[in-house]
């Protein structure tokens, strides 16, 4: 058939289908997926100058923006960073800070914010500094507390911030003590850290805060066994939290063989023996007695001269930290370490010179490199 006769059925099949559905409509030319008018404006980096002034002025969101820029890897946001905190010390110290851990289901973060409503209520300014476990594969955080800590989360009275742990407990208590020095500098009187869990962490949490609150919960088994020794140690207040409906008798039960537990341990530092109190986040019951009980506790250290002693010490752990983690920055950043680093792992593994021999080596290249530099 020609390509004329073609042509010609192809014509009559389109009039005779032009005002029926099989009849498709010529379309527009593909649209672009981007507006081309579009040009993204990069956000303008604040100074030193302005991220101070907007801390002393209470400004969460360049509150926010500096603690982003101590959590930064950035080795230029570290140095302004820096900056930032060393100008901010001198409004800093001026609040209480308070540690919370507890067993995995004790309700730290519901207790938070139900405790956090009545410090609110008392006329305090509230900072949460939640610290959430990173993944091991990912790396990732889930940084949840503000979505269930909803009550508290929109007042202006109190600023929530989680943080990844990112695997380095000792990185991020640092990080966390540094964000402290920030919140107190933009006004907030009570500082609240919530620690991962009982583990790690809450040894190099007890080294930033004036009282160490341990939460635990009743009815789980042999509550004596429910927890390490070492951290009823660390404690200085007990709270038997979800003391609420049938759990009422239980959670008096479990208040009354902690107190006796505690009573075997040798009197703390403070000179004050921990109490243990019970409360129930949901009913909003027993939260009053808990925060008298954090009061008589601070009153009583300030009174002994413990609350000063304590800090004190806690400044000279913190220098000697922070002397530690700049050596170690150091070393691995140094580009001859970082050029035979790999070479000395491979033979570790292959048995060609031992772990011991293989740092010595690294050591000795770096301070000389060091020394060369000089």
């Amino acid at each position: 058939m020609s390509s004329t006769k073609i042509d010609h059925y192809e014509k009559e099949y389109a009039a005779a289908h032009r005002d029926t559905a099989l009849n498709v409509a010529q379309g527009v030319d593909e649209q672009p997926i981007v507006n081309p008018y579009f040009t993204r404006r990069r956000k303008r980096s604040l100074t030193t100058e302005e991220y101070v002034e907007g801390i002393l002025a209470g400004n969460i969101t360049t509150l926010s923006q500096a603690i982003t820029l101590i959590e930064s890897s950035n080795p230029d946001h570290y140095a302004q960073a820096q900056e930032i905190i060393e100008r901010c010390l001198p409004h800093a110290g001026k609040s209480v800070r308070i540690g919370i851990t507890g067993v995995p289901g004790a309700g730290k973060s519901t207790f938070i914010e139900a405790i956090g409503n009545t410090v609110v209520s008392l006329g305090h300014r509230l900072a949460v500094l939640a610290i959430d476990p990173s993944s091991e594969r990912s790396g990732g955080s889930i940084l949840g507390d503000k979505t269930r800590m909803e009550s508290i989360c929109h007042n202006p009275d109190v600023f929530i911030r989680p943080s990844p742990s990112a695997g380095s407990l000792g990185g991020v208590a640092r990080k966390t003590r540094e964000t402290i020095v920030l919140c107190e500098a933009a006004g907030f009187d009570v500082v609240f850290i919530e620690t991962v869990g009982v583990g790690q962490s809450e040894t190099a949490v007890h080294s930033m805060v004036d009282l160490f609150m341990l939460l635990q919960i009743s009815g789980a088994g042999d509550e004596l066994q429910g927890i390490k020794r070492g951290i009823m140690e660390m404690a200085d207040l007990m709270v038997i939290t979800k003391a609420d409906g049938e759990n009422v008798h239980k959670a008096e039960l479990a208040r009354t063989q902690f107190q006796s537990a505690l009573r075997l341990f040798p009197i703390p530092e403070s000179g004050r023996r921990p109490k243990v109190y019970t409360c129930s986040s949901v009913e909003r019951s027993g939260l009053t007695e808990v925060w008298e009980g954090v009061e008589e506790f601070l009153d009583h250290i300030i009174k002994n001269g413990y609350f000063k002693q304590h800090r004190n010490a806690q400044n000279k752990y913190w220098m000697y930290e922070s002397i530690d983690e700049a050596l170690r920055n150091s070393f691995y950043r140094n580009p001859e370490v970082e050029a035979r680093i790999g070479d000395f792992e491979a033979r570790v593994l292959s048995d060609r010179i031992s772990s011991f021999i293989a740092a010595k080596e690294l050591l000795h290249l770096y301070f000389h490199s060091e020394d060369t530099k000089d």
